[in-house]
């Protein structure tokens, strides 16, 4: 027999895509309370919060399958936050809410999230260092020294078209090698 409360996040995440519904059960006591505290920090309404860690669930439970999550509570965080960004530009206490928040307090997720972005840079460092030299020096004068592809062009003294190509080329692969991870494919 399972003992749900024993089981990892990541041991929970594959019995929820599974359908498992005492896994998903599990997340939830693991996690509302905490993301309902983050999100009544923020809103300070009771029946808006629980609305919309209700609705983060709800959403959870009919996309199970898709779910993709290297750190569980880094992906219910950000789902959270993209919920209250939906309920604050709805909201007539809009301007109240942004004014009383303008350095929202995450602590809950600040921890997750530096991994998951630490996880993200080492992924990138590993793939860049895969492409070609001449793909991974235009890869970088975009990324990391912000030139634009024309400005690109003319450093390398090639033509912006040789850049743009590059680029999709690099793009479309990193894109495919971040698949897995869902949540940051979307920000690429």
């Amino acid at each position: 027999m399972v003992v749900y409360t024993e089981l990892s996040d990541n041991e929970l995440t594959v019995l929820l895509r599974q359908g498992e519904r005492l896994a998903f059960n599990e997340i939830y006591n693991r996690h509302s309370e905490y993301l309902y505290r983050f999100a009544f920090n923020i809103l300070k309404e009771e029946e808006e919060c629980t609305d919309a860690i209700q609705d983060i669930f709800v959403w959870l439970w009919e996309n199970r399958e898709k779910v993709q999550a290297t750190s569980l509570k880094s992906y219910l965080c950000a789902a959270v936050k993209y919920k209250l960004a939906r309920v604050i530009r709805g909201s007539k206490r809009r301007a109240e809410i942004l004014l009383s928040h303008p350095d929202v307090k995450e602590e809950a997720c600040y921890t997750e999230d530096a991994l998951e972005v630490k996880e993200l840079k080492s992924l990138i460092s590993q793939f860049t260092g895969a492409l070609p030299p001449r793909a991974k020096e235009i890869f970088e004068m975009s990324r990391n020294e912000y030139l634009s592809n024309k400005e690109i062009a003319v450093r390398l003294g090639i033509s912006e078209k040789t850049v743009e190509n590059q680029m999709t080329i690099v793009l479309k692969k990193l894109k495919s090698n971040l698949g897995k991870m869902s949540f940051w494919s979307v920000l690429m």
